[in-house]
């Protein structure tokens, strides 16, 4: 699996509402995972950047739940903002399964190929709501 695939799936499951994955996942997902780690919540440090592309300056703490766990010889991770393990430790046995060659192209189409499709239209719709109120500046010239 290249690095950029599974960054790509990681997103979709970590950006997707809980829900959403409890709807789509269940199905497939075993019933008995071997948990490396089960979900934990700490704090992970910001970092920000001055002008988006300087020096980097820490900019805050976030809270985040990671969960590990081996299925069939994957070992599958999953990190979330926020408190939720049970998302965590969705995405971890997601992220395993997604790993398994047999299986990959059919998760792919049932599950991420959905969930970016929503998380496309979510963006989307934030970016209308977001022009809806923009507002047009423009000067006058006095006539002094």
């Amino acid at each position: 699996m290249d690095t950029s695939t599974r960054q790509r799936w990681l997103s979709a499951l970590a950006n997707s509402p809980i829900e959403r994955l409890l709807a789509l996942l269940p199905p497939a997902l075993p019933a008995a995972p071997r948990w490396l780690r089960r979900a934990e919540t700490g704090l992970m440090m910001l970092q920000g950047r001055t002008g988006g592309a300087g020096a980097r300056f820490n900019l805050g703490e976030i809270s985040v739940s990671r969960a590990s766990c081996e299925i069939d010889g994957h070992v599958g991770h999953g990190w979330v903002r926020g408190g939720d393990g049970r998302h965590a430790e969705l995405i971890a046995q997601a992220d395993a399964l997604l790993q398994d060659p047999a299986r990959h192209g059919e998760l792919m189409l049932a599950w991420i190929a959905p969930l970016e499709a929503e998380l496309a239209e979510r963006r989307a719709a934030r970016s209308r709501e977001a022009a809806a109120s923009k507002v047009e500046f423009f000067t006058m010239v006095r006539g002094e």
